[in-house]
């Protein structure tokens, strides 16, 4: 129940020619205290609730607890989200023995690319390939829940 991951910001869309996979993910949050931020997701034909705990000082670990549950529960749930519901496409690519998860924001979003790598150990060393960009992982303002109160395209570029 413990994730550690870090984000990137994506400086191309070379990434997509080699996506295994991709899916429609639409999500909103219950509760975005950082403390514990709560989050309804509809992801391909499935429903998720997750409960996110406060990341350490680097950002790249934190208390994570997920449960499937049926999509028109998630989507239920999604209606008494809080302001700022967030639209976007998750790319799955495999690069060496990791699979970055690489989401293309849209609605309020759009325009933003942000990849996520998952790993064992914060000290493991994993392949960056040439589509990653700044490392972005302790940066709050690009946390999902952060993004549905304060999207991109409000962001002084």
């Amino acid at each position: 129940m413990i994730e550690i991951e870090r984000k990137f910001l994506v400086k191309s869309e070379d990434f997509k020619s080699d996506a295994i996979k991709n899916e429609r993910i639409v999500q909103g949050f219950l509760n975005t205290d950082p403390l514990r931020t709560v989050r309804v997701r509809i992801k391909g034909d499935k429903g998720f609730i997750t409960v996110k705990g406060k990341g350490n000082q680097s950002g790249t670990t934190r208390f994570e607890w997920e449960k499937e549950i049926a999509v028109k529960e998630a989507d239920a749930l999604i209606q008494l989200s809080e302001p700022g519901v967030i639209d976007k496409v998750r790319y799955y690519i495999e690069v060496g023995r990791h699979i970055y998860e690489v989401d293309e924001f849209l609605g309020d979003n759009s325009g933003l690319i942000v990849a996520e790598i998952e790993l064992e150990d914060e000290a493991e060393d994993f392949l960056k390939p040439s589509w990653l960009g700044q490392e972005v992982t302790a940066d709050i303002k690009y946390y999902n829940s952060q993004l549905s109160k304060n999207p991109f395209k409000t962001w002084k570029k």
